[in-house]
């Protein structure tokens, strides 16, 4: 495991707020849930854990910014530095009882993605990742996989929900994936699909249309486990929506056969 001061203020923030969601996750059918927009919903279980992760965050590391998915961005007087966070990436799953979402914080330092917390709570998995230090779940360092024929590898990926848009394309791209890789998963919780890689259960990812909070402290993962993070969009990390990741042949396969489309 890393033992770093950052990485212990990070798991700490990530673990406070896990033990309201555990709560939470017991009650579901209780929860007040309100819709962002068609097929995007929020409940009062988000905004709590997002609020203990920013008390907590705030606390340990005064003056770092924020980019969080319920609250916005927040500017801090530390410019160099600023966290995002998911409250709760995989709500669907959440919301429905499904043991499959998670908490996501990262660190972004001067324009780079540093360090990054991803917790199962679920499933008690917790995936961190520092720059130089390395990608462990719970205390077994992680790997990407060593697949290398694409025909052997699953591919995990994103859904664009009724409202987002981009159906047609992600259509046309499934179709590409499907005829090149041994089969496809689709988890809906991109942040702990991510990790997944980078600990060697997936071995290529894509989804268009994400926010930094998604993708964060995954690509600090994947990078620190031998992997390849990129983008499909041409932007950096720090502005991309569009993602592509994987072992470097399964990421080199996964873009060729999007550039197919």
């Amino acid at each position: 495991m890393i033992r770093s001061p950052l990485m212990t203020v990070m798991t700490d923030a990530v673990m406070k707020a896990s033990r309201s969601l555990k709560r939470d996750f017991g009650e579901v059918e209780n929860l007040q849930v309100l819709a962002k927009g068609p097929g995007d919903f929020v409940s009062k279980a988000d905004h709590k854990a997002e609020e203990i992760l920013r008390a907590s965050l705030e606390k340990a590391r005064p003056g770092y910014g924020f980019v969080m998915e319920e609250s916005g961005v927040v500017q801090g007087t530390d410019e160099s530095n600023r966290w995002h966070i998911d409250p709760l990436d995989g709500t669907h799953n959440f919301l429905r009882g499904v043991p499959h979402w998670n908490i996501s914080v990262a660190l972004e330092r001067d324009n780079q993605f540093v360090a990054g917390v991803i917790y199962d709570a679920a499933k008690d998995e917790l995936f961190i990742a520092e720059k130089g230090k390395g990608a462990y779940v719970n205390n077994r360092r992680m790997r990407v996989s060593g697949r290398r024929e694409p025909s052997e590898m699953l591919v995990g990926m994103g859904v664009p929900h009724i409202g987002k848009g981009g159906h047609p394309l992600f259509l046309r791209e499934l179709g590409a994936v499907m005829t090149r890789f041994s089969n496809v998963r689709r988890m809906g919780c991109a942040a702990l699909d991510i990790a997944y890689v980078a600990a060697g259960r997936f071995d290529a990812y894509w989804e268009r249309e994400l926010n930094t909070w998604d993708f964060a402290a995954g690509a600090v993962m994947i990078r620190e486990a031998g992997g390849t993070f990129g983008t499909l969009d041409g932007k950096q990390p720090t502005m991309a929506r569009d993602i592509i990741c994987g072992n470097e042949i399964g990421e080199q396969a996964l873009r060729a056969a999007l550039k197919t489309v």
